[in-house]
């Protein structure tokens, strides 16, 4: 134990569920929140974030069923619980990993003391504001938490890897097995029949789509099609 002032006992941190709920306004760092510890998660891509787009089609999702706020160190604790199980099973070359949620709420405690004399020197309610403990990410429902792209052979693993790290999580979570390629927000239909024709342009871990707008001397020849590549339905109700 260590003594900050003299009959002053440094306290554990307090357990999740006291500060699960939404129900102030965010609070987040800045010139004013000053003295706010690090957040224990540091690292948001784990496995081999630098492959290309191609490598990695088949992509899993854990999504959030309940609006709360998630602790820096359970976040850290569900990465690394779903990245140990994929470098064992799938290897450290089969997958992409990704926290999709960021800690930015700033979480406070009022310290009271727990020594003999402390009725003396402490005011109880009175000047009640805390003082940052740690930081915590609000989530909504629907909301990706933590995200898998990696090969088709890996995909049935990547489910149980979220499996595992929704252990770590308060609440309730889902694992949904996406239809879109990878960390792309085509369909997978889609993105063969585009990459096909060309119209498909690598960013990175994402995709562009060439499209048809724009002057026509601003294009490369390679991207002149006569075709759109999408066809919208246009619905007559009346």
């Amino acid at each position: 134990l260590t003594y900050s002032r003299v009959g002053e006992r440094a306290m554990a941190r307090r357990p999740a569920r006291c500060y699960r709920v939404i129900k102030n306004k965010p609070y987040p760092k800045s010139r004013y929140c000053r003295g706010v510890p690090d957040p224990k998660i540091r690292i948001y891509d784990a496995g081999m974030k630098k492959y290309n787009v191609d490598a990695f089609p088949a992509c899993v999702h854990l999504v959030s069923f309940e609006k709360e706020q998630i602790s820096s160190e359970a976040m850290e604790a569900g990465r690394i619980a779903a990245n140990k199980y994929m470098v064992t099973k799938a290897g450290k070359e089969g997958f992409h990993l990704r926290v999709r949620m960021h800690p930015f709420h700033v979480l406070r405690i009022n310290k009271m003391l727990s020594c003999a004399g402390a009725d003396r020197l402490q005011t109880g309610m009175r000047g009640a504001y805390g003082k940052p403990q740690g930081v915590a990410a609000r989530i909504s429902i629907g909301q990706i938490m933590l995200s898998i792209r990696t090969k088709d052979v890996h995909a049935d693993k990547a489910v149980e890897a979220f499996r595992r790290a929704k252990h770590k999580f308060p609440g309730r979570q889902k694992i949904v097995k996406s239809k879109q390629w990878g960390f792309t927000k085509y369909a997978r239909d889609d993105y063969v029949t585009w990459k096909d024709q060309g119209r498909i342009q690598h960013d990175g871990v994402n995709a562009k789509l060439v499209e048809n707008h724009g002057p026509l001397a601003a294009k490369n020849p390679e991207h002149l099609f006569l075709e759109p590549a999408r066809v919208y339905k246009i619905r007559n109700d009346a």
